[in-house]
């Protein structure tokens, strides 16, 4: 992945924050499930916030490459950092690509210090992968000139630290089909919204999801993302391009801190005589994770660097998203092999990376909703002629 001397500084002051500061650590946040305010704080001052917003408005304004990079480094030492900075990061995107030059200048300065953080709300209760019945709804008030917000949202992480939601609802009940009649509207906490207690989880400690629920929350029209209703569907669609990316990258991450595991205690620990890695069960384990890995990595770096180039990638990141995470949920099961009990124990940090992987497979849209989108697409490019 060619990045530029910049971006490699960004990408090696990610690996010393990591390896000084979260590693060390990070078991202290964990077992308690603690917000890591303090390892929030020192990522606003190093401008992990600011990594997608432009430099006018005082971000960092890498490729997605460098992004995805950065991902990958955080989430090699706590995945629940780099979900710290997933969602954010795609309003950060939407609101750069999408938004009025007033929505840009109150919002990209805050977000890019981490003033503002950012999440984005798409799931509800009943609807999960399937965003086209969502419930959740916006109806425009002309007296008032707003929109008044009634529904729920759910496994919305970051939710009780944000200041900003990237809400998608819907704005046109009668429009067909649904999504033609959704809009992103900008959010801020306020009266009529409420943030329940964070949802019990089995890895991904520390960062909270909780559920959203809007009741006659009214919020002014200038709230719609770029100041047009109803054609949220594709702004965030191509928002869900970086995210999934990102999510491609958190399972990199993952799966890298999971094989340098099992690397390490395979060289350390012996068996009749010899280190572990040398017998011939252990060292296939071993191949068949690095060679994964690799193959993971090379997706996801296409993917970021076919956004990079302005190119639709909504194929592209849909596969790197599907193959790094199932190949993290593997590699993560593959080091507990390796580590024999010991990877069963939570003096390890192999059975945290096993805890933590399953999410990327389940979230930003499960894998078995990843397929059937990869499917459509290949037959779409087919029909039109393109490559796939």
């Amino acid at each position: 992945m060619s990045l530029t001397p910049d971006e490699e500084e960004m990408v090696a002051l990610v690996r010393e924050f990591v390896d000084e500061r979260v590693k060390p650590h990070v078991r202290e946040f964990e077992e308690t499930d603690t917000y890591p305010e303090a390892f929030i704080e020192e990522m606003k001052k190093l401008g992990f916030f600011g990594l997608l917003a432009p430099a006018e408005h005082g971000g960092v304004d890498v490729s997605t490459a460098a992004f995805a990079r950065v991902t990958e480094e955080l989430a090699r030492g706590w995945m629940s950092l780099a979900g710290a900075i997933g969602g954010h990061s795609v309003i950060t995107y939407l609101v750069k690509t999408f938004g009025t030059p007033e929505q840009q200048a109150a919002y990209l300065p805050r977000m890019a210090t981490g003033e503002v953080r950012a999440t984005m709300a798409l799931t509800e209760p009943s609807g999960g992968s399937d965003l086209q019945s969502m419930r959740t709804q916006a109806t425009y008030d002309a007296d008032t000139d707003e929109w008044v917000i009634n529904g729920s949202k759910t496994w919305i992480s970051n939710a009780a630290h944000s200041g900003l939601i990237g809400l998608l609802c819907r704005t046109d009940r009668e429009a067909s089909p649904a999504h033609a009649g959704m809009s992103v509207i900008l959010v801020e906490p306020g009266a009529g919204l409420e943030v329940s207690p964070k949802i019990p989880k089995l890895g991904y400690k520390g960062v909270e999801a909780c559920t959203l629920s809007f009741d006659a929350m009214r919020v002014p029209a200038s709230a719609v993302l770029g100041g047009v209703p109803n054609v949220g569907w594709g702004q965030m669609m191509r928002g869900l391009e970086v995210g999934r990316v990102q999510v491609a990258a958190r399972a990199l991450g993952v799966g890298q801190a999971a094989l340098e595991a099992a690397v390490a205690y395979a060289q350390q620990r012996e068996s009749f005589g010899k280190p572990i890695w040398k017998h011939q069960s252990v060292g296939n384990l071993i191949a068949d994770m690095a060679t994964k890995m690799r193959a993971a990595r090379l997706l996801t770096i296409d993917a970021a660097q076919r956004l990079d180039s302005g190119t639709r990638a909504d194929l592209e990141a849909g596969m790197a998203k599907l193959f790094a995470s199932e190949t993290a949920m593997q590699v993560a099961l593959d080091a507990m092999r390796v580590h024999g009990g010991y990877g069963f124990s939570r003096e390890f940090d192999v059975e945290r990376y096993f805890r933590d992987a399953p999410l990327m497979i389940l979230g930003e849209g499960t894998n078995e909703i990843q397929r059937n989108v990869i499917a459509a697409q290949v037959i779409a490019r087919d029909a039109a002629g393109h490559n796939f």
